[in-house]
């Protein structure tokens, strides 16, 4: 029997508690979570990562919800979701995908994935990548005077 698989993407630049919580919840959904981790190149929607591809791969197979971790493809972001086939794909709440844009694109392929938006993770102040950066300049980014 084929495990229920689940899709998760993202850039997954600095981990922090926000990703964890999203790949938790993805991975109650099914037996199998697959990770897509965005390519550097492909990661046009916010400022460039910090941590390059390979190391962001490496940090998110390591975690414990994650059965399989891969790259994106370069040029087609369907191909690896093609491939795993999976029966759910879940975004993160502040991933800028049209819902069903989305499930069209898909439709278009073969793919009939249910899709599930993955809620804000509540605990914390320091679950955004952004953030995490932003704190580190107001801590760091200053000379002692």
């Amino acid at each position: 029997m084929i495990p229920r698989r689940v899709v998760a993407t993202g850039t997954f630049d600095l981990l922090h508690p926000g990703h964890l919580y999203y790949l938790e919840e993805s991975k109650k959904l099914g037996e199998e979570l697959w990770v897509i981790v965005a390519r550097d190149a492909n990661v046009k929607h916010k400022p460039r990562p910090i941590i390059p591809e390979e190391q962001r791969l490496r940090m998110v197979a390591s975690l414990k919800p994650v059965d399989h971790a891969i790259l994106g493809d370069k040029t087609d972001m369907f191909r690896p979701i093609g491939e795993i086939r999976p029966a759910i794909i879940t975004i993160g709440f502040n991933q800028h995908f049209d819902e069903i844009k989305l499930c069209q694109q898909l439709a278009d392929r073969g793919l009939d994935p249910e899709i599930f938006r993955i809620g804000k993770y509540k605990e914390g102040d320091l679950c955004s990548s952004r953030i995490v950066v932003q704190r580190i300049i107001d801590m760091r980014g200053k000379k002692d005077e």
